[in-house]
């Protein structure tokens, strides 16, 4: 690995951990522009190494929280196992996708994403809650008192959830926490702290699923990955800690704003060759 490109992959990797670490998810968004556009990889090659990228961040913060107490290990191991006949489709779906339809699609997603964080916005502010993680876009409220009512659960919803997210893991190779995190609130009735580091479990199982499917598909280039999951570590360390110093709209605004960016950036590169 080159001076120049160790130069680019280490603040990237830095600033994918961060956000795992701060909002339980969105890493991966910005994991594969950088290998794409910034380390010359093509784009199978990026959703592969992004999900090496991402459960190394995940690892990081997983550690963090569960120190913390705010794991729910029994519900993501089981929303996250559900997930991986999704997660095996996806993976093998987006190998037979051209790279430009899968840098599309991929720019669509961070668009939808983008608007989703941009609308939420206005109705958080002012709320003294927890740090929201990326993709909240109905948070429950919780009765006087601070505790949330039981919630009855429904089997075949968690479990189509719970696939729908592994199959956007697989596809993208993204880690899927904008997802996951208000699947786990909404479904699981989770509390948003709990849900962010439970998120972190369900993204590693998904990432690991995932990376099992690519195996013998394709060369990973591990001398980059390596500094760039290095840095992703110590990211998701610093964001874990940032999440007390900041307000979370702070963080949610800048992300979406520099995701609406990149968006952009990659459909009108990769439209007009469609």
């Amino acid at each position: 690995m080159s001076l120049v490109i160790a130069a680019a992959a280490l603040p990237c990797g830095l600033l994918i951990g961060l956000l795992l670490g701060a909002l339980g998810g969105g890493g991966s968004l910005l994991a594969i522009p950088a290998l794409v556009y910034l380390l010359g990889q093509s784009p199978h090659e990026a959703t592969a190494g992004a999900l090496v990228v991402v459960a190394v961040g995940a690892v990081t913060g997983l550690a963090c929280h569960a120190r913390a107490g705010r794991i729910r290990w029994a519900a993501g191991a089981a929303f996250g196992t559900l997930g991986t006949a999704g997660t095996f489709l996806g993976s093998r779906w987006s190998a037979t996708i051209g790279p430009t339809v899968l840098m599309t699609a991929f720019a669509g997603l961070m668009l939808t994403v983008a608007a989703a964080l941009l609308i939420r916005i206005p109705r958080e502010r002012g709320a003294q809650a927890a740090p929201l993680p990326l993709g909240d876009l109905a948070r429950p409220q919780a009765p006087a008192g601070g505790h949330r009512p039981t919630r009855s659960l429904r089997p075949l919803r968690v479990a189509a959830t719970a696939s729908a997210v592994g199959l956007l893991t697989g596809f993208f190779g993204v880690g899927g926490g904008f997802v996951v995190v208000p699947a786990l609130t909404l479904v699981l009735g989770l509390e948003m702290p709990v849900a962010i580091g439970t998120s972190l479990l369900v993204i590693l199982i998904n990432s690991a699923t995932a990376l099992a499917t690519r195996a013998g598909t394709g060369p990973l280039d591990w001398p980059l990955l390596t500094g760039f999951a290095a840095c992703a570590a110590l990211g998701s360390y610093l964001g874990n800690r940032l999440t007390t110093r900041l307000p979370p709209q702070t963080l949610t605004t800048a992300f979406a704003s520099l995701v609406t960016l990149l968006a952009v950036t990659m459909a009108a590169a990769a439209i007009p060759r469609l």
